[in-house]
């Protein structure tokens, strides 16, 4: 759980005038007593009106809330389209999100701006994506997060299939076709690889710390020096695989 959520489930917790200690909220929350001393000080000196003391316990005085969700009509519309494109486009995981996503911004809108939510006409079909290409894109969005290299078989446009280990670097998603970027330890360069041509992708074990040159911004920078992109996604002077 990140800091912030933890932080927000902390005073929703203490809410209703109820004395709760840090030895419940660390166990509700999965995290030491120390760290919940920690988050409620924090609290505490951004204003938020908590009493209490370590060894007794917390509550929240009455009159504080936090602020409502507020969206324009023009937001509404552009987090309703972010989020079906993600359902349609997504991973399996962020096509999940998205959906719970749209769900808890429904619930804290006030009753007038809820239907813009369903008359917003931006829709995107949601069976062009394969579930195994959906699992392929948590597999490699999850590596790039924590640094695992990844292993898998890769057929080219001229159906020869190489054995490939590469630092996973980003997804992009380019003309109703993803790519992930990554530095491919075979070629010894930035690759580019289709999702759809990947097989039998595997999470190894071994991690990678970032490197000078062969980083997502080496990337970009090695783009926007080369100049003009290729077909296919691929760029002129970055190529597929």
């Amino acid at each position: 759980m990140r800091r912030a959520d933890r932080l927000f489930q902390i005073v929703q917790h203490l809410r209703g005038g109820r004395l709760v200690t840090a030895k419940l909220l660390a166990e509700k929350l999965e995290v030491s007593e120390r760290t919940i001393y920690r988050d409620i000080a924090d609290l505490q000196s951004t204003g938020v009106p908590i009493d209490g003391e370590a060894g007794v316990g917390y509550i929240m005085r009455e009159g504080f809330d936090l602020p409502p969700l507020m969206f324009s009509r023009d937001e509404i519309v552009a987090l309703v389209a972010g989020a079906r494109l993600v359902k349609a486009w997504g991973g399996a995981t962020l096509a999940r999100a998205a959906e719970e996503a749209l769900i808890k911004i429904e619930a804290v809108l006030p009753a007038t701006e809820r239907a813009r939510i369903h008359s917003t006409e931006i829709h995107a079909p949601t069976f062009l994506m394969s579930d195994e290409d959906r699992e392929k894109l948590d597999v490699v969005e999850r590596a790039a997060e924590t640094r695992n290299l990844l292993r898998f078989d890769y057929v080219d446009a001229g159906g020869q299939t190489t054995s490939r280990s590469i630092r996973p670097l980003g997804l992009w998603f380019w003309g109703g076709r993803w790519l992930f970027v990554g530095w491919c330890l075979l070629r010894e360069d930035f690759r580019m690889f289709r999702v759809e041509r990947v097989r039998a992708v595997e999470t190894l074990d071994e991690t990678f710390r970032p490197e000078r040159g062969k980083t997502i911004r080496d990337f970009y920078r090695q783009m926007e020096d080369r100049g003009e992109y290729g077909p296919n996604g691929a760029s002129a002077g970055v190529p597929e695989a």
